[in-house]
C-alpha cells in the first residue's frame, strides 16, 4: 500500500520571474544555485557592486534581461565583454537603475540581498511595487521598519525573511499569522527566540578580544558569510540588528523576542506558544534551505542542501548571551526598544566601524564605542520619511567617522 505522502506528490511552483539584488553576494549565488535547479524560474535582472567578472558569468548563464552595477566605469566594461560574448543583456548602472529592476511590472520576485543600508532603496521600491520580496537585506527593516512594512500592507507585497533566523520563525508561526503579519498573540504566540551561534569567539577570553584581527573575525565556525557579515556575526551585532528586525517583521514588542546562543547552528530559531509548546526549525547551516522555502512559498523544493542527521549531529547547546563579551547585541537591543532614530543611527555607525577596523584602522574592540558614542551624540524625533531616515543616516555616519578618527 503507497503511503499518503508518496501518492500524492506536491503540484511544482507557479512559474516567477525574478530580479536578484546582490547577485555576487554570498545569498545572491546561493539564490541563483536554487533558481538553476527548477526549469520554473527565469532571471529577468542581477545586480552586483563592482564584481564585473562574476556577475559576467551570471549573465551568461542566466541570460538575465538586465545587468547593474554601481559604478559607470565597471558598467562599460561589462557591456563590452557581453557584447563580446554575443550576449543581449543591457547594462545599466546606479541607484535608479537599481529601482528599476526592483521595481518593473515584469518581475515577480525580488531577492534583497544588497548588504548594508544601500540595499534599502531598492528593497522598499519593490515592497511598495506589490513584489514578492525576499529580504536579506535586514538594515531595510533596521533602519526603515515601519514605513518598509505600511508599504508593503498598502501595494499588498508579501515579505518573506532569508536571514535563517527569521525564516524558522516564520515557517514556526501558525498559517493565518505566515499570510497576515500582527496579532501573534491572539493567535497563541508567548515570544520568538532567536537562535545565535555566538561566532568565532564565544569562548574567546574577554581580556584577549582586542587583539582580534580581520581574518580571525571573518573566520565564521558554522556559515560562509561576507567579509561585514561575518565581523557583524563575531560581535553579534548581527544579533542586535537581527533582533530589531524581528520586531518589525512580525510586529513584536522587544520583550516578546529573546535571544539564545545555540553554537551548532542547526536549531535556526524557535516561536513560543501560550500552551508550554515550543516549535523549531531545523536544518543544515546553508543559506539555500531558506532561500528555497521563500521562492517557493507556501510550496516545497529541493534546495541542493545537505539534509540533516540528527544521529550524526552534535549535541545542542542552548546558552543566555553574555551582554559583556558582547556590547554589540545589548546595543542593538537597547536601539530596539529605544525606537525612533536609534536603530538607524545603530546601523550607520556599525558600518563605518566595522568598514575601520576590516581597514586596520581601529580595534575590534573600539566597534561597539564607536557605536555607543554616536547613539549619544545624535538626538531626532521619530523618522517619518525616507528622507529623514537618509539624513539621519549621513549625520550618523559623519559623528561614528569622527569617533572612529580620534581613536
Amino acid at each position: 500500500m503507497k503511503s499518503q505522502l508518496s501518492s500524492q506528490p506536491p503540484s511544482p511552483p507557479l512559474a516567477q520571474t525574478i530580479t536578484v539584488l546582490g547577485a555576487t553576494g554570498s545569498v545572491g549565488t546561493s539564490t541563483l544555485d536554487v533558481i538553476a535547479r527548477h526549469e520554473h524560474f527565469s532571471v529577468y535582472a542581477l545586480s552586483a557592486h563592482s564584481n564585473t567578472a562574476l556577475l559576467l558569468q551570471q549573465c551568461l548563464q542566466f541570460r538575465p534581461v538586465y545587468a547593474v552595477l554601481s559604478d559607470e566605469h565597471a558598467a562599460e566594461t561589462l557591456r563590452l565583454q557581453l557584447i563580446k560574448a554575443g550576449s543581449q543583456t543591457e547594462v545599466l548602472w546606479g541607484a535608479d537603475a537599481l529601482t528599476k529592476i526592483a521595481s518593473d511590472p515584469a518581475v515577480d520576485v525580488v531577492m534583497a540581498a544588497i548588504v548594508g543600508a544601500a540595499g534599502l532603496l531598492p528593497a522598499l521600491a519593490a515592497a511598495e511595487s506589490g513584489k514578492k520580496v525576499l529580504l536579506a537585506n535586514k538594515e531595510s527593516l533596521v533602519m526603515a521598519g515601519e514605513l518598509f512594512m505600511q508599504a508593503a500592507v498598502q501595494s499588498g507585497a508579501v515579505i518573506l525573511p532569508i536571514d535563517s533566523e527569521h525564516n524558522a520563525i516564520f515557517q514556526c508561526l501558525p498559517a493565518p499569522a505566515q499570510s497576515r503579519r500582527g496579532n501573534l498573540a491572539g493567535q497563541g504566540v508567548r515570544k520568538v527566540l532567536l537562535t545565535a551561534s555566538g561566532g568565532p569567539f564565544l569562548h574567546t577570553p574577554v581580556e584577549q578580544l582586542h587583539a582580534v584581527t580581520p581574518a580571525q573575525a571573518c573566520k565564521h565556525p558554522n556559515w560562509d558569510m561576507g567579509r561585514k557579515i561575518s565581523v557583524d556575526s563575531a560581535t553579534m551585532m548581527n544579533k542586535g540588528l537581527e533582533f530589531i528586525e524581528a520586531c518589525y517583521l512580525f510586529d513584536l514588542a522587544p520583550d516578546a523576542v529573546e535571544v539564545v546562543i545555540h553554537p551548532q547552528s542547526i536549531v535556526h530559531s524557535m516561536v513560543e506558544y501560550a500552551d508550554g509548546s515550543v516549535l523549531a526549525q531545523l536544518g543544515s547551516p546553508d543559506m539555500r534551505v531558506p532561500i528555497a522555502h521563500a521562492l517557493a512559498w507556501p510550496q516545497r523544493i529541493e534546495s541542493g542542501a545537505d539534509f540533516l542527521s540528527l544521529v550524526k549531529s552534535p549535541d545542542l547547546q542552548f546558552l543566555a548571551p553574555d551582554l559583556v563579551r558582547f556590547p554589540c547585541l545589548a546595543l542593538g537591543m537597547e536601539a530596539a526598544r529605544e525606537g525612533g532614530f536609534a536603530p538607524t543611527c545603530l546601523n550607520a555607525a556599525n558600518e563605518i566601524a566595522v568598514a575601520a577596523f576590516l581597514e586596520g584602522q581601529i580595534r575590534f574592540t573600539d566597534i561597539p564605542q564607536i557605536i555607543s558614542g554616536t547613539l549619544a551624540q545624535i538626538t531626532c524625533r521619530q523618522p517619518v520619511s525616507i528622507a529623514m531616515i537618509q539624513q539621519l543616516d549621513a549625520e550618523a555616519r559623519a559623528v561614528a567617522c569622527d569617533i572612529a578618527a580620534g581613536l
